[in-house]
């Protein structure tokens, strides 16, 4: 991608949710101190503490639930529905309405190389950004192209792009969700956080925020400039889709809960594996902090914990330490298995493929399952019906 000096785009670097009060009503569980060197194991960390969470963020909380985690373990979860929507802030905004539109009109976008704010100057230099002439997301009066009817926003927010709404800013809103209301989502957690034998790549949904979000895989960067769309996130680095509703792709600090020692960040969420998810580190003190390879290190403030990669990366955790639980797929409003990630190696074993194959041909989300298939020399329907047995994405799945 071509980032041209004249371009007059503001690039943020910092986190920002404009001036909403991002501070958990709840103080913030100091957790026990370390008893051991990371590397070795992980230090003690405590599981979930539920006070943290803000006010009427959790729709329902069931706790001791009996489950089976990724290696075989018998344990007790956290069955937990989240309500959809951000308690403590407002949803969007999201495109900016003119090409002469200030910051404060429009969210934010990131590539993975940038933070952007999607202001008229944005919508203008989309072509110079991407080196591409093919962009033009506007008319001749300076209106900018805006998905604003719900046939539009599902047309736009799916896969394969209509192209009537190719060169769209792609926004959603609460209303244009079935039945108008949030999506909310249930998903499963260890009580008590458990090491993994190694590290496991963090594939789907990762986590939940304190302020009752989903907190999403990265978003397709590639398959949404490939449609000459912006799907925009607001200031949060949150936007919505027809299927998962409100959802978070970049930690901007907007469900923060308390302070934290010097050379730290304050908790804003959970990862499925029990572990807690810190905002990105201060940035003077990220080369000493001595991070593993999905983000996390123990002190002994804290025990083990994560912490958020930049928003502008396009992700929050690459990868999990942690043990979730097994065969996941996120129930949406009851309507599947609850968790995380599909359980790839029961899909494999239906399609009589190796795991390696199947995550190779799926890809990077969204998934094309026709090419898929094709490089499987399986049938469409038969992938879909395996990775659905095995808690994946169903025919039609979530696009971003």
């Amino acid at each position: 991608m071509k980032i041209l000096p004249l371009l007059t785009i503001a690039i943020l670097f910092l986190a920002g949710c404009g001036d909403t009060d991002s501070t958990s009503p709840a103080t913030q569980a100091t957790v026990a101190a370390a008893h051991g060197e990371h590397g070795d194991a992980h230090n003690h960390t405590d599981g979930l503490d539920l006070e943290l969470y803000f006010d009427g963020a959790l729709a329902q909380v069931a706790s001791d639930q009996a489950c089976t985690l990724a290696d075989g373990t018998q344990t007790s979860c956290y069955a937990i529905t989240i309500v959809g929507y951000p308690t403590n802030h407002d949803v969007g905004p999201f495109c900016p309405p003119t090409t002469a539109a200030s910051a404060e009109e429009g969210g934010i976008w990131f590539d993975g190389n940038a933070v952007y704010d999607i202001d008229g100057a944005f919508i203008l230099g989309l072509a110079q950004l991407y080196d591409d002439s093919n962009w033009k997301m506007y008319d001749d009066d300076g209106r900018v192209h805006i998905t604003d009817t719900v046939e539009a926003f599902n047309a736009a927010a799916r896969p394969d792009v209509d192209p009537a709404y190719q060169n769209y800013c792609v926004e959603g809103r609460m209303e244009w969700l079935d039945n108008g209301a949030p999506v909310t989502s249930t998903v499963m957690i260890p009580s008590t956080p458990m090491a993994a034998a190694s590290p496991t790549p963090a594939r789907g949904n990762l986590g939940i925020t304190l302020n009752g979000v989903i907190i999403a895989a990265p978003a397709p960067v590639d398959a949404i400039l490939g449609a000459y769309t912006i799907a925009a996130f607001d200031d949060s680095g949150g936007h919505i889709n027809p299927f998962e509703g409100y959802h978070l792709h970049g930690a901007r600090g907007c469900s923060e809960a308390g302070e934290a020692v010097a050379g730290e960040t304050p908790i804003f969420g959970y990862a499925l594996d029990g572990y807690p998810i810190r905002s990105p580190p201060p940035a003077a003190t990220a080369a000493s902090a001595a991070l593993d390879q999905c983000n996390g290190h123990s002190t002994a403030d804290y025990g083990y914990h994560y912490h958020a990669a930049s928003a502008e990366k396009n992700g929050v955790l690459s990868c999990f330490t942690g043990l979730t639980v097994q065969a996941q797929g996120v129930d949406h409003d009851g309507g599947g298995p609850p968790g995380g990630a599909p359980n790839f190696a029961a899909a494999a074993a239906i399609l009589g493929v190796t795991v390696q194959a199947l995550e190779s041909a799926l890809g990077s989300p969204p998934p094309n399952f026709a090419a898929a298939a094709q490089t499987l020399g399986v049938t469409e329907q038969a992938l879909q019906e395996a990775m659905a047995a095995g808690g994946g994405a169903p025919r039609g799945a979530p696009p971003r």
